[in-house]
């Protein structure tokens, strides 16, 4: 049975904090309309069509993503969100397994999706002939967003080690994590060391940020202290101004095409700094946020969004570049020179067009992010080898999500490649890894979804 979003407000616990499920739906739209900005299409007199991205064009922006990139933000609520339903998994004698199917579930459902949309589409077109270079850079483009997907995804499969650390050592962890941060990048860009280093990172920094979030959960006295916050965010905002200034880091917080060096791809320690922050920032602002989420009306919007995130993020790329492509073919004078007055006030009709689009494919595709709830077995149905199965399925769950993020749906048929880090991966063997790795999961779990549950907003 689905709930409204009225049904889902009503029923929240006095205790939830709804701050936490804002920051989520801000975090995600940030990083929607960042994208949206970027995408920079000309068309020039003569008809021909240029596309870049607009940062390289307006590089004065490239500062702005010091506010836009947000997907720290996202990591670290998520760190809270995996803490709190980890605890209440254990506490009804819940295990590995079943944490990590229903969490996995979440992110897979709209995945799936997605990418099964995005392979008939690839298929239809090299099928029909039409599987020209630009049709070819379109089709992996548009897959890009699920990098953040099979990130993510690694670390909720980390989440419950990470957390055991976490109460062992603390603020040793997190102090691990971005020495280890330090150490890759001093080895990548102090001594010259093979780029696959550099990789580590991807782990290092987001694990960090996620690291923040159980620390959220905890309540420490010092989230309640005003000016201890605003040091820490001044300090990481200091940081960050001396290390892309005299450093070697570029001002963009995004990566962007001819970058000797990138913050984010892999994820850097300025792009660590910076995280600290937002997230001091983000905490600053948790008062008033907090009262203005006591109003009906806000708290029910929030749960509405909260309700299709994967399902917005996955497609806002594609509908971007659809809407963006169709109205270029039609000769729509939307796209004049990038960064002159007209183009910037042109993306206010594009952006309420595409933010229509947008909706009506949540609308159309938002039952995929319903799943139910997990119902916990009894305790001689558990064995300890399934946390070790869905670890392994979660890891061919990774590398097929990962698989796409850099292949795309382009050549599904002939197997085109891409390069994810060292290893070769085309759309089928990509799709075949998903799939294992998300069975081997379901299979493994000892939990069962259940249809019937107490409407309340999810952790």
């Amino acid at each position: 049975m689905a709930y409204s979003a009225r049904d889902l407000a009503a029923a929240t616990p006095v205790d939830r904090d709804r701050y936490v499920d804002l920051l989520r739906v801000i975090a995600l739209g940030v990083v929607m309309l960042g994208h949206f900005f970027m995408v920079g299409v000309q068309v020039d007199p003569d008809g021909a069509v240029e596309v870049t991205n607009s940062l390289t064009v307006i590089t004065w922006a490239q500062w702005l993503t010091w506010f836009l990139q947000v997907m720290p933000v996202f990591f670290a609520v998520g760190g809270f969100s995996n803490a709190v339903a980890w605890m209440s998994y254990q506490r009804r004698g819940g295990t590995y397994a079943d944490f990590m199917v229903s969490r996995a579930e979440r992110l897979l459902r709209p995945t799936f999706a997605f990418i099964v949309t995005g392979l008939v589409v690839g298929v239809v077109v090299e099928a029909s002939g039409h599987l020209n270079l630009t049709a070819v850079m379109v089709l992996r483009v548009i897959a890009q967003p699920l990098w953040f997907i099979g990130i993510y995804l690694a670390v909720v499969a980390l989440a419950p080690p990470m957390f055991a650390l976490h109460r062992r050592w603390g603020w040793w962890v997190l102090a691990f994590l971005v020495l280890g941060t330090v150490s890759v990048d001093v080895l990548r860009l102090g001594v010259g060391a093979p780029v696959i280093i550099g990789y580590l990172n991807f782990a290092f920094v987001w694990l960090a940020v996620h690291q923040c979030g159980f620390f959220y959960s905890d309540g420490i006295p010092l989230l309640d202290n005003r000016r201890s916050v605003a040091a820490a965010a001044i300090g990481g905002l200091a940081l960050t101004v001396i290390l892309v200034v005299w450093g070697p880091y570029p001002v963009s917080m995004v990566t962007l095409p001819g970058e000797s060096v990138s913050n984010m791809t892999p994820p850097s320690l300025a792009l660590l700094s910076l995280s600290f922050w937002l997230m001091g920032l983000a905490l600053l602002l948790r008062v008033p946020a907090k009262a203005l989420l006591r109003r009906e009306s806000v708290w029910r919007a929030t749960v509405a969004a909260n309700g299709v995130p994967m399902t917005s993020f996955l497609w806002h790329f594609t509908v971007i570049v659809a809407v963006t492509g169709v109205l270029v073919l039609v000769g729509a004078p939307l796209f004049p020179t990038i960064g002159s007055t007209t183009w910037w006030l042109l993306r206010v009709p594009l952006l309420v067009l595409m933010g229509a689009v947008l909706l009506g494919v949540v609308m159309l595709l938002r039952r995929f992010e319903r799943p139910a709830p997990w119902q916990i077995p009894e305790v001689a149905l558990r064995r300890k080898r399934r946390d070790i199965s869905v670890a392994a399925g979660a890891a061919l769950a990774l590398l097929g999500i990962l698989g796409f993020s850099v292949a795309g749906f382009a050549g599904v048929l002939s197997l085109r490649t891409a390069t994810l880090v060292v290893i070769p991966m085309s759309a089928l063997p990509s799709a075949l890894l998903l799939v294992a790795g998300y069975g081997l999961m379901r299979r493994s779990a000892s939990a069962r979804p259940t249809p019937a549950h107490r409407p309340t907003p999810s952790p």
